[in-house]
This record gives structure tokens, sequence and C-alpha cells, in this order.
């Protein structure tokens, strides 16, 4: 724009900016309402490429866009690293954030003393989330996901397991089921009285062989537990006012403010581009936070899918969903009682570059080919599925097909996953107590500084 051109325009835009931060001042007071939201693999340099993705869906170049997380007044970095792991998995960080302690990965609620794997080390080293001691101390608490709730972002919040992948009975191995331990979909409805669960992970919470609802001809969606429980119905009946949903229609057909209880199950998890079967997560965020005191909850895993797999148009789908549902939970709450906070457990080997232009699409080519005289993407992967070499050398990136969701962005190393990388990761946050959260801290830090204004134990 022409306006860009006058030094006047910018000027004019610092000074705004420096008034707003001389205004700011810290609401030293304690929080009624904490939300937090995760955003699984979702770097900083995810959060700018969704930033300029959302101003061109827009119809504007995208660079200029703000993300409703990004209008958060105070910011810290985290560091993502876990006891044993240069580079973190989601179990190790979620039990970070969530429990205030530093942990090993792929175990889940457990301090470091405990093994991965080794059901015998989980015995004595359980540490409780700050979603827990919420809901020890007479708040109403939620989890939204777009993920299986057994996932590791979300398990963190209720489970104490050794290992990551124990999402039923027959995920286990024999020695850990006779040694006591039990699978994360069991721990989801007997260790925490959690108000509100809406996610995915149907299967592992009904017998093996059970027709699922939604998918009764499909026999790979049948229930996977070999105890024979259905988890389910344990949850109905132990709950008065308790509620279970397993599509949108349902979910959208709740309006008895009687329910106390929420359980809303997909079979899998939201996938992105497909979901008429699954609640979105801004519209998750309105039944969470119809709760009149609530704890933590809405992590967003889709962003670390897409990135897995190499396909970055679907991450930044989810990416931008996820600030969607911030911008809608700003709308039902207020920032003089609820502490909200974003930020995200780990980021990935995503990364935008190629001299482009002011408006170029981000999913669009660089301006001029490679050294082998071949056109290459912006985004790029430093590892993952992504990578091709045919008859020698790479083939070459060409539009429209590089802004189709399905595309997979060009990798440096052949893998069959894209991985996770080791940088911090950012921490936003707004309402009572959010000036605690400044500077480059320990992810252990984000439960501590929630549970203190909350005046949650051990605070």
């Amino acid at each position: 724009p022409d306006a860009e051109k006058s030094p006047s325009y910018w000027n004019k835009g610092a000074r705004r900016r420096l008034e707003l931060a001389l205004a700011l001042q810290p609401a030293a007071q304690r929080t009624k309402n904490i939300i937090l939201f995760m955003g699984d693999g979702m770097g900083l340099s995810t959060m700018s490429a969704a930033r300029i993705y959302k101003g061109q869906l827009a119809g504007g170049s995208g660079e200029e866009s703000v993300l409703a997380m990004e209008t958060f007044p105070h910011m810290a970095l985290a560091k993502t690293y876990t006891i044993d792991r240069q580079v973190p998995d989601s179990a190790g960080t979620g039990t970070a954030y969530l429990c205030g302690v530093k942990a090993n990965a792929k175990t889940l609620g457990l301090s470091g003393a405990a093994t991965y794997g080794k059901c015998r080390t989980t015995f004595g080293n359980e540490v409780d989330s700050i979603l827990h001691r919420a809901r020890l101390a007479g708040k109403s608490v939620g989890i939204v996901t777009t993920t299986r709730v057994q996932h590791a972002s979300p398990g963190a919040a209720y489970a104490h397991s050794a290992s990551r992948s124990w999402y039923a009975d027959a995920n286990m191995p024999k020695e850990a089921l006779r040694d006591g331990c039990k699978d994360i979909a069991y721990q989801l409805v007997h260790n925490t009285d959690i108000n509100v669960i809406l996610g995915g992970g149907r299967m592992y919470m009904t017998p093996k062989r059970t027709p699922d609802p939604e998918y009764p001809e499909d026999p790979d969606q049948n229930g996977t537990r070999k105890d024979g429980r259905d988890l389910i119905a344990e949850w109905l009946s132990a709950k008065q006012g308790a509620r279970y949903v397993w599509d949108k229609k349902g979910l959208d057909a709740v309006e008895d403010d009687s329910v106390s209880h929420l359980m809303g199950r997909s079979i899998t998890a939201c996938t992105t581009g497909n979901a008429s079967s699954c609640p979105p997560l801004s519209r998750g965020a309105d039944r969470d936070t119809k709760q009149p005191q609530h704890g933590p909850s809405s992590p967003c895993g889709r962003i670390d899918h897409g990135h897995h797999s190499g396909r970055a148009k679907q991450a930044l789908m989810e990416a931008v969903m996820l600030d969607q549902a911030v911008a809608r939970a700003g709308e039902l709450t207020s920032p003089l009682d609820t502490l909200t906070v974003v930020t995200a457990d780990h980021s990935h080997v995503f990364t935008f570059g190629g001299n482009t232009p002011r408006g170029n699409s981000i999913f669009g080519l660089a301006p001029k080919k490679a050294k082998d005289k071949r056109a290459y993407t912006s985004i790029l992967y430093g590892n993952g599925p992504g990578y091709n070499i045919r008859d020698g050398g790479r083939p070459a990136a060409s539009l429209p097909a590089a802004e189709d969701k399905d595309y997979r962005q060009q990798a440096a190393v052949p893998l069959e996953t894209e991985t996770h990388s080791g940088e911090d990761v950012v921490v936003l946050a707004q309402g009572p107590m959010a000036h605690l959260f400044h500077g480059v801290q320990e992810q252990h830090y984000i439960a501590h500084a929630m549970a203190y204004a909350a005046c949650l134990e051990p605070y």
C-alpha cells in the first residue's frame, strides 16, 4: 500500500503501540478462570506462516495480518527439552506445562524418576496436573482437543503412564497389566472428575468388536478393549447430569443447563478438511467456557499431525482454526477474571524463505530457481516424507499443485515422518497475573504460573 511508503505511517503505528505499552498495568489479582490453548507443534515459524495465511484467506497480502493470540499483552519463551532429550516429544512436554515438572520423553504425569515402558516405575512417581488440582479446588474443568483424548498432550492432564502409547488395555504389554498399571482411557474416566471431555479416541473406550455408532459396518472402527469394559457407560452411570454425544449434531442439541458433565467422542480425531462429524475447536470452546468456573483446556493437535506428514497447508489450516477458537473464547470471557494462555509443546523442522516478495502465497514458489535450475516452494522441511529424488535430482515444484492441502513440501532428509525441533516456543497470556509470563523460562514454569494465578496447590 502507498501509505506504507511514508515514514509517518510507521511512526504513527509505533506511537500507538508505545501508548498501549505505557498504559499497560499488571493485573495482580487472583484469577477465577484459566484457559490454556496448546497448539501441538506450533513453533514460531508456524505462527508466522499462519498469520500470513490468515491474512491471505481474508484477501490481503498477509504479512500485516494479526492473529487473535498475538493481541495478548504478555509473552515469554519456553525451553522445551525433556530430562532425557534435547528435542522433545508431546508427552514429556505435556507433563511439564500441565504438571509443573520436567520429565522423560514418552511418559505422562510422572516425574523423571519413572522409566519409559517400565510399569513398576509408575508407582510413587505420579505428579498431578493443574487440571486435577483445579477440580479438587472445586472448579469445573474441561478438555477440548482435535486429537484423541488419550493422546499425549491432553493425556498429561489426567493420566499417570509409563508409556504414552498405552491408549487401551489392548495396547499394553502383559507385564504392565500384570504389575497393575492402567491404560490411559481407563484413567480418563477414573482419575479426575472432568466436566467436559471433547475429542477423539472412541474405540479405546468400548469392548473389542463393539460396532462403532457412526461406522457400524467398518470393523476397523470397532472397540478395542480386551477387558470387556464399556468406559463410556461407566462414566455415564457414575455422574449425575452426564450427557454423551458422538457427533456435531448431538453436541449442538445439548442446551440443557442441568448437564454438569459432557463427553463428546469422535472415532479417532477431527481430520483436516473433513470434520463434518466433529465439533470445531471454536464450538468446543463455546461448550467448555459455559461451565461457571473452568480450568485448563483445548489442545489443537492436528497442527502437529500436518507437519509430521510434511503437509504444511494442513498444519497451517489447523493453526488458523486454533486462533479462531482463541478469538471465540475471548468473546465468551473477560480478561478481568480469566487468565488465557496460548502456547505450544514443541516446534517442527518447518521453515519458509527464499526471498519471496510481499504478498507471495505462503504456499507459493520462490521467485528464483535453485542452483539445480528447478523451482522450489518457499516452505520447506528439514526432514520428512517430502524428500524426493528422481533421476538423480529433485523434481521441480509447480503451481497449482503446491497449493493443494495434500501437497508435501520438499524435505532435505528422507524420513517416514517429519520430526519435532528443539527451539523455544512462545507463551502468550492475558488476564489476571498474565505478567508472570515474561522472559525465557523452563517449560514447567507455565504450570506454576497458572497455579499461582488461581491460588491452586502448591500456592
